[in-house]
């Protein structure tokens, strides 16, 4: 048999392809399992914190609605609070400025009638004191002569009634 043939060269060509395999199950087979599945294993913890991390950001997308509508009703609110304390704000100060209103009319309505008894009085005061001076005048221009003093005597006894 010839070793160079091309019958022997299969026959080698089959051992060493045995051998090969041999001692790469004994040597190679374990570690490049061993690395595969290793890197199967990382991948898979890949995937599965991607996936924790998407169900995740979810929850958090979905507490951040809930919080964006919570604080939208939370601001609402207060704007429906504050409009209300405004109007609130603008009725009492309406109904204050009425009420300083009519207190300040009734006293100056007040003050009106007191002023216009204090004239009143002025003028009767200065009318009995012009009738008392006319009638001064007039009484000495007409007792200034004694005919018409005993005229006005007699003229007096005469409307004089006794009792």
């Amino acid at each position: 048999m010839n070793i160079v043939a091309p019958e022997s060269l299969i026959l080698w060509t089959t051992i060493i392809f045995i051998l090969l395999l041999f001692v790469l199950r004994k040597f190679a087979w374990k570690p490049i399992l061993g690395a595969v599945r290793g890197r199967e294993a990382t991948i898979n913890d890949a995937l599965a914190a991607a996936e924790k991390a998407k169900i995740e950001m979810q929850n958090m997308h979905a507490d951040n609605e809930k919080l964006l509508q919570e604080a939208r009703a939370e601001r609402e609110a207060m704007m429906k609070e504050a409009r209300e304390i405004k109007t609130k704000m603008i009725s009492d100060a309406k109904e204050e400025a009425k009420s300083e209103a009519n207190k300040m009319v009734a006293q100056a309505q007040a003050a009106i009638e007191s002023e216009k008894k204090s004239a009143i009085a002025e003028l009767k005061q200065q009318v009995a004191e012009l009738s008392v001076e006319i009638a001064e005048k007039v009484v000495k221009r007409e007792l200034s002569d004694k005919s018409k003093q005993l005229e006005l005597v007699d003229q007096m006894l005469g409307e004089a009634k006794l009792n």
